[in-house]
């Protein structure tokens, strides 16, 4: 283990309960209330230094404690975080396990490197080929795809359990990239290369052991991008680039039954799905298309409704993996402050995380201000929750272009 993750782990768990009463006390900070949009203004980060590794800080807008994560270099127990950027995978996957006693970070990583879920202390790598996502309600399992292969792999044990092999695909890819399991982890989507060369994509029930008919890819415009399964397991969908630049989306029942053409432009897109209040499935992510250019929106899957949530702004990503809290959405917003604060018109926010209550109604909460300059992809926040929404974890340059992007974990009481 290094000195720096030594002293660290020292700090996080003094003997004496001095570390933990001083943490008890920052959480205790009052909760910060809920405002809505119709009534918000737009508040500056206050000027802060980069926190140093695993030490407690609070967010003075929200009153909100968060620490930070990873740093570049040998963290110990294995983990090693690269001179760049190392960060969880994505907005829209998930970061902790079902029962948050492990946080799993990978970009950057070097392999599958698996930090304490609540202490933040790394405990663990893993070498690993495939692509893998938690497990929603069995904290030690990650589902698998790579190959001809899906499998349930236990990270702690190491041990790998095949459940499908397919006879007639080969690279199964999971989405890739941006696919997720259903709410109850029963059901996937595979994108796979038939043994004739065709690219399709299939849903595949891990419980029942059934995978469902192919979905010939080639029969959609563009080129695929991904295909994930619908939270309640009901629906496939499919997002396609076409050649001018559009990005449109594409609904199947599991069957391979089309159900609906978004021909429009990210309408929405760089968003996740839930399932709202009134039990409909639904995409909630950032419209780039008219008539709610750069809003946050949600779609039904069924029919295409759409219901805007949140006016013109900088939102770059959306994520809905509080799956016990699936009627909050967690935004990462970009932009400038400085241009923000010239439109009051906006929504009020650049360079923030922020959870929206995803009823049209306008409730926010302020999560943290992440100081991140734009820069490239690997420096873009990326806020991912919790399972329950306790933890929101978020990546940042701390106001250095090109600088070192690292991991922040904020806290939460609702």
């Amino acid at each position: 283990m290094s000195a720096r993750a030594t002293r660290a782990r020292r700090a996080a768990l003094n003997a004496g309960g001095l570390t933990l009463l001083s943490f008890a006390a920052l959480a205790a900070v009052a909760v910060a209330a809920t405002e809505t949009l119709t009534t918000a203004r737009f508040i500056p980060a206050a000027p802060m230094a980069l926190p140093d590794y695993l030490t407690p800080a609070i967010d003075e807008a929200s009153g909100n404690t968060f620490h930070r994560v990873t740093y570049p270099g040998a963290m110990g127990a294995g983990v090693i975080c690269g001179p760049d950027y190392c960060t969880h995978r994505y907005s829209s996957a998930q970061a902790w396990n079902a029962d948050q006693s492990l946080l799993v970070i990978i970009n950057g990583c070097n392999g599958y490197c698996f930090l304490d879920g609540q202490t933040y202390l790394p405990l663990f790598r893993r070498s690993w080929s495939r692509e893998c996502e938690w497990h929603p309600d069995d904290p030690e399992a990650m589902i698998c795809v790579g190959g001809r292969a899906i499998s349930l792999w236990a990270p702690r044990s190491d041990r790998d359990e095949v459940i499908y092999t397919a006879a007639n695909h080969q690279r199964l890819q999971f989405g890739p990239n941006k696919g997720n399991p259903s709410r109850d982890g029963r059901r996937i989507v595979v994108r796979a290369t038939a043994d004739n060369g065709a690219q399709v994509a299939f849903a595949y029930d891990i419980a029942a052991r059934r995978k469902f008919p192919d979905i010939h890819l080639a029969d959609l415009p563009g080129k695929n991008d991904m295909c994930t399964i619908s939270p309640a397991g009901a629906h496939v969908l499919c997002s396609q680039n076409l050649t001018n630049g559009t990005d449109q989306a594409f609904v199947f029942t599991v069957d391979g039954v089309r159900v609906q053409s978004w021909t429009e432009h990210h309408r929405p897109g760089h968003g996740d799905m839930t399932v709202d209040a009134d039990g409909n499935e639904v995409y909630v992510g950032i419209s780039k298309a008219v008539p709610d250019m750069y809003q946050i929106i949600k779609r039904r899957l069924t029919d295409g409704f759409v219901t805007a949530l949140a006016p013109y702004g900088t939102a770059q990503h959306a994520s809905l993996r509080a799956l016990r809290r699936p009627d909050w959405v967690i935004l990462s917003y970009a932009g400038s402050p400085d241009t923000v604060v010239r439109y009051p018109h906006w929504a009020p926010f650049a360079r923030e995380v922020v959870a929206l209550r995803i009823d049209g109604s306008g409730e926010f909460r302020r999560i943290a201000h992440t100081r991140n300059a734009p820069h490239d992809y690997w420096s873009e926040t990326h806020a991912s929750p919790s399972p329950n929404g306790s933890q929101i974890i978020w990546s940042s340059n701390w106001d250095q272009p090109g600088g070192p992007v690292s991991d922040f974990v904020t806290r939460l009481r609702w």
